[in-house]
């Protein structure tokens, strides 16, 4: 479910924002790919991971894409380069990119209110701005809960039952990440581009960087090269040895949803988007600075979000991120000319708690 997974992943994100740097700086990217495996493979071991991708992009170029484990444990399938990984609620990077694009086509202004594009909102929701959207300052109420969607029927029964909802906060006030944001970001690339949103991903941002593989979906697709996702437990029975149990994991992402969560990808093709975003080729670098920078509150304190991305450090070095569903992440630092990927198949593993270490292999060639 989309779940509120990444506020946990994020409160757990926050405790690492400034890791220690090693004080040697002779390791060579050679040395650091080697304690890198050493620790994916130790890191896999310890947390029971079951299947994992990890890229590691240094100065351009990816240095380091290794598979490892079982993509379905019951049947005995190998992960491999071209496995697909779901990475949830990271997926709102995308949406931010796609939004800097209509920008730099004219076609959306951040700062305009949200009833600019979209006709039959609530008045409360009216003059919310669209990047008040991207960095969760709406103050909205959010159409799922920890069951899923709000309304107990359809996707337009959740719409109609958030949008009957009150404002959860003062727009522009706090913030608070929830998914009716990215559902109407949606919208709004549909309204101006004409195309569905997963058209327009596919168009403008998939086929430029070579991302064949790259698609939408969650459990209940049929993808071809999907991992199958496990948990440990999930149910919660009381059978003893309960929590040594590995479990399929079933998650749902609505298909007006997608823009929030529904991307499913490999590490490679992650990368190559990663690689064309931090070099300026889906957008400018002068927008790619402003989708970077921290969304501002109405007291003048940064939010813990820019324009789809979750800002872990705003000063250098600096860092963004994109982090889904407890099982998926990718750090940038851009100061630092790195770049980070871990996917994998285990909910709750929330990679993002050891990507900081493996970017320490790297940091410490200075």
């Amino acid at each position: 479910m989309l779940s509120g997974n990444l506020r946990v992943a994020v409160l757990l994100v926050t405790a690492l924002l400034s890791f220690p740097r090693l004080a040697s700086a002779t390791t060579s990217v050679e040395e650091a790919n080697t304690l890198t495996r050493q620790f994916v493979q130790r890191t896999m071991t310890e947390e029971r991971i079951p299947g994992l991708q990890i890229a590691v992009i240094k100065d351009g170029k990816v240095v380091l894409s290794e598979s490892h484990g079982w993509a379905n444990v019951e049947n005995k399938v190998p992960v491999t380069p071209k496995t697909l990984f779901p990475i949830n609620s990271a997926a709102k990077t995308f949406t931010g990119v796609a939004m800097m694009q209509l920008v730099e086509a004219g076609r959306v202004d951040l700062d305009a209110p949200i009833s600019r594009y979209l006709y039959d909102l609530p008045t409360a929701w009216q003059s919310i701005r669209v990047r008040q959207l991207l960095g969760h300052t709406s103050g909205l109420p959010d159409i799922v809960d920890q069951h899923g969607l709000i309304g107990g029927g359809t996707e337009l029964d959740a719409w109609k039952a958030v949008k009957a909802l009150p404002m959860e906060a003062p727009i522009g006030d706090q913030f608070a990440y929830n998914q009716t944001n990215y559902g109407l970001l949606a919208q709004i690339i549909i309204k101006q581009t004409g195309m569905a949103y997963e058209q327009y991903l596919a168009q403008r941002q998939f086929a430029p960087v070579n991302m064949p593989l790259t698609t939408f979906g969650d459990s209940y697709d049929l993808l071809p090269n999907a991992v199958t996702m496990y948990s440990y437990s999930p149910r919660g029975t009381l059978a003893k040895n309960d929590g040594d149990r590995l479990s399929h994991w079933v998650y749902d992402i609505p298909y007006s949803l997608w823009a929030g969560g529904g991307i499913q990808t490999t590490a490679d093709e992650l990368s190559r988007w990663l690689i064309a975003v931090s070099n300026g080729w889906l957008i400018s670098k002068d927008d790619l600075q402003r989708m970077w920078t921290p969304e501002k509150l109405n007291d003048g304190t940064d939010s813990d979000w820019s324009a789809g991305w979750p800002v872990l450090q705003a000063a250098p070095p600096r860092q963004v991120a994109g982090i889904g569903g407890a099982r998926a992440a990718f750090f940038v630092y851009p100061d630092d000319g790195l770049a980070i990927v871990i996917l994998t198949n285990l909910a709750g593993v929330n990679p993002q708690r050891f990507i900081p270490k493996i970017a320490e292999f790297y940091t410490a060639q200075r």
